[in-house]
């Protein structure tokens, strides 16, 4: 594989005057993080393991920078995609990613022919810009459910693990999918996706690949993730299903006067379906401030499963097929030829005349940032499957970084994803850094934070119940008004550690649409709310959420 480069914005040799205000700003927090220059090592080197966790009191995580990608883009080898592989990786360099994954959807087409040509595409663009890392990947159509994306780190077999998958696993591909007229077998479509997963798993520990991740796709836009399927995929093989979109793409699907009047962001159109899990209510089918509905309600879904006391990661992206307002169209198949004989649609035609589309460019509007020590691939999947994540919408925010920290304690202590392990009684500080948006979004309009909420959960262990979707412990503890603030700065949060272990993560929005949440307002007095249908300008209203960090407490 190629070496890589570092990216502009962490490489001491680009000037300064060649890196805009958000680079700049970037480069600033690597210097404050103490990993500038020959720190921040190069290579796709594993990131070094966190310390498991043992007896002791404490924890002290590295020192992190932080990449920004996205994990599900579409082109010409998914069959309902639009845009080159180069249009798309152009677009994303542009918009400032320092990752991605091509995520094409599974199709004979794409398992005989286009996961090969693309991977052509995809060796030729890391070799010619290798400060750009490309991940390939799959959009799988889960047996029994939705989709999940599936990638897997550079190397001999990444691309035939992903067509040996698609062809043995999917549920499309094997009529085991729920989007089909009958499926009088469920128990056995649900039952095929928990050994897909394993299967994927048997391959990462064999070493046939050096790393695989999967992670959930829009799980409430049909409504046929039920909280046991979910549960299934992470307990089959915790180390390689990681997580879930907290917020899907096509946020541009309900800019006012575009798709219409019943139009909402995400493309969240769809009512229960004879598929759909019956335990889900009405409004679940929505968004929420753009996010998902299991991930927006606290207490809810997302929360049921972080309360079992395991990590289940959330991310953001632009599942891009057709871009907002641009104006280039598929172009015309040749006599003979069909997406199934040849897993590649043909180049796309400028028209001059915008057409339809929900969707952002990779990077343009829905950004995931991961913490990594060091610049490569592997090191972007340690620090997903860590859980050093954190997502934002609109360029909210430049920075952030996570800290908790027992208060008799001088070290750095966890930071998202991680553990601090603590006596009952003890006071911890939850430092919350928070470096401010330094320049106009793509939109034009410089973000401005107006709060930072701290949620609160007790960990309660496996419920007994696995279609629970409630955590009824959960709530927002602590709201930090910061409008006005600009540059960085560091919120201290004080805690107390009681008889039970728990978790904390954090939110916050621009404060332009907010109200009681879906749970009411003594759980969540100003959370995100659904928009009117066709009036969704995502501009005007922009989230930013963080994984959790988990605080055990010793005998609880």
């Amino acid at each position: 594989m190629t070496k890589q480069q570092l990216p502009a914005w962490a490489d001491p040799s680009v000037s300064p005057d060649d890196l805009d205000a958000q680079g700049m700003s970037r480069r600033g927090l690597l210097r404050r993080a103490g990993l500038f220059g020959a720190a921040f090592a190069l290579g796709s080197a594993a990131t070094p393991a966190l310390a498991a966790p043992g007896r002791g009191f404490g924890g002290d995580d590295p020192r992190l920078a932080y990449l920004v990608g996205d994990h599900h883009v579409h082109s010409v080898y998914s069959h309902d995609a639009k845009y080159t592989f180069s249009q798309q990786a152009r677009a994303a360099a542009r918009y400032g990613l320092d990752w991605m994954v091509f995520n094409e959807h599974s199709n004979f087409g794409h398992a005989r022919y286009g996961a090969a040509l693309e991977h052509q595409e995809i060796l030729k663009a890391r070799a010619a810009n290798p400060r750009q890392l490309i991940f390939q990947g799959l959009e799988w159509y889960i047996p029994a459910a939705e989709h999940c994306t599936v990638f897997a780190a550079p190397g001999p077999h990444e691309v035939d693990l992903l067509t040996r998958f698609e062809l043995a696993y999917d549920g499309k591909l094997l009529g085991y999918d729920k989007g089909g007229a009958a499926d009088a077998d469920t128990a056995r479509n649900e039952a095929h996706a928990v050994k897909a997963i394993k299967w994927l798993a048997e391959q990462r520990r064999s070493g046939y690949v050096d790393d695989v991740l999967v992670l959930a796709n829009h799980p409430l836009r049909l409504g046929i993730d039920s909280p046991h399927e979910m549960r299934a995929w992470r307990d089959a093989a915790p180390e390689i299903m990681i997580g879930m979109e907290g917020a899907p793409g096509a946020q541009g699907a309900a800019i006012p006067g575009w798709r219409g009047a019943t139009s909402i962001r995400g493309e969240y159109e769809n009512k229960p379906s004879a598929q759909s899990w019956p335990g889900y209510p009405a409004d679940a089918y929505l968004t929420y401030g753009g996010f998902d509905w299991a991930t927006a309600t606290v207490g809810g879904l997302w929360d049921s499963m972080l309360a079992e006391g395991s990590l289940f990661s959330i991310t953001t992206n632009s599942d891009n097929h057709r871009t907002v307002f641009d104006t280039w169209k598929n172009g015309d198949w040749p006599a003979g030829q069909n997406f199934d004989s040849t897993g590649k649609l043909p180049d796309p035609v400028n028209t001059d005349t915008p057409q339809p589309g929900s969707d952002f460019w990779p990077g343009e509007f829905s950004r995931t940032h991961v913490g990594v020590t060091r610049y490569g691939y592997r090191a972007v999947m340690q620090g997903m499957r860590a859980g050093r994540v954190w997502l934002d919408h609109g360029h909210l925010l430049d920075g952030l970084d996570v800290r908790l920290k027992r208060d008799c304690d001088a070290g750095r202590g966890v930071t998202l994803g991680g553990r601090l392990r603590v006596r009952k009684g003890e006071r911890i500080t939850l430092y919350v850094t928070v470096t401010t948006a330094s320049r106009p979004n793509p939109h034009g309009v410089l973000p401005e934070l107006a709060h930072v909420d701290v949620i609160q959960g007790t960990v309660r262990g496996p419920v007994t119940d696995r279609d629970t979707w409630k955590a009824p412990d959960t709530k927002v503890v602590r709201t930090k008004d910061v409008s006005g603030r600009t540059g960085t700065y560091t919120l201290r949060v004080p805690l107390t550690a009681g008889d039970e272990s728990f978790y904390v993560r954090l939110r916050g929005s621009d404060g332009n649409r907010h109200g009681a949440g879906y749970l009411g307002a003594s759980v969540d007095p100003h959370g995100p709310i659904p928009h009117e249908p066709g009036n969704g300008d995502p501009w005007a209203d922009t989230w930013f959420y963080s994984n959790p960090i988990f605080v055990d407490v010793a005998g609880a």
